[in-house]
């Protein structure tokens, strides 16, 4: 188990390193002009964040962690990402209702980017604000110096390996151990069927709360076998993030907790109306 554990967070922490270096280096290269472009308009934020967020796979909900901590997303538009988000089980989806699972994948797309506006506003309302001390500085004074082997020194080397990835190797090895430990020692299938709709939908949204792909999986079993609606695969997809959450608790405790508490509240309430509505 440690051994999978340990592979699973290399390969995370090699994606996440990746994104950083691409997103680091462009920012400099193009005197912030991507900063600008991103932070200029919302939905511009909302719309790119929730497609990063519904791609299948955890590499589009890295690469926002990756533009939030570089301060060109907006604390809704990261939660566009993680309500769009269905991690490492869209494949798995696609494996076993495929049609149904791209419905899906549209569906939280489009609201990823209403509850992405819907979270600023209420951010706005109640004067919650991102850490401002967590979002990673530049290091240059001029952006006339970025030449190859400072950027290699003091950007990758210095500043992501020295200073961000030991942390993150942490924060998602010992997550990813817990998770599985607990995962090893309980049936979640065999607890979760027979359960009435509106508990199953709650209790999606709350075990949608563990960071990391994996709880996510009896949901879409269940579903596969007929046994939940679909309001409850629903529920599941909006409120879990896959491994997407995993590098931004590294960085920020606080606004990770405060995007997790908006994916919930929403996965209940959008997972409530559908079983209402449309009897899901």
């Amino acid at each position: 188990m440690i051994s999978d554990v340990l592979m699973e967070t290399l390969k995370i922490l090699a994606i996440v390193f990746i994104l950083m270096v691409i997103i680091e280096y462009l920012e400099l290269r193009t005197r912030k002009k991507m900063s600008s472009w991103m932070i200029r308009g919302s939905w511009r934020q909302y719309v790119i964040s929730s497609f990063l967020g519904a791609t299948p796979g955890c590499v589009g909900a890295f690469a926002s962690v990756s533009f939030y901590v570089h301060g060109f997303m907006s604390l809704g538009a990261i939660t566009a990402t993680m309500i769009a988000t269905s991690g490492d089980e869209a494949f798995v989806m696609l494996a076993k209702f495929p049609e149904i699972a791209l419905g899906l994948f549209a569906l939280l797309f489009i609201l990823g980017i209403v509850t992405g506006f819907l979270t600023d506003a209420f951010a706005k309302k109640f004067g919650i604000k991102r850490c401002k001390k967590c979002v990673i500085e530049e290091h240059l004074d001029e952006y006339t110096k970025v030449r190859k082997h400072h950027f290699l020194r003091e950007h990758v080397v210095g500043h992501i390996i020295k200073q961000h990835l030991p942390r993150l190797f942490l924060w998602v090895f010992f997550t990813l151990l817990a998770i599985r430990l607990a995962l090893a020692y309980t049936d979640l299938g065999a607890i979760l069927s027979g359960l009435p709709v509106p508990v199953l939908i709650i209790s999606a949204a709350l075990i949608g709360i563990i960071p990391g792909s994996g709880p996510h999986l009896p949901f879409v079993f269940l579903f596969a076998e007929g046994l939940i609606p679909l309001s409850v695969i629903l529920t599941s997809s909006i409120a879990q993030d896959g491994h997407g959450l995993l590098p931004m608790l590294s960085y920020t405790v606080r606004d990770s907790l405060i995007v997790k508490v908006f994916n919930v509240i929403f996965a209940i309430v959008i997972g409530l109306l559908a079983a209402v509505l449309f009897g899901w």
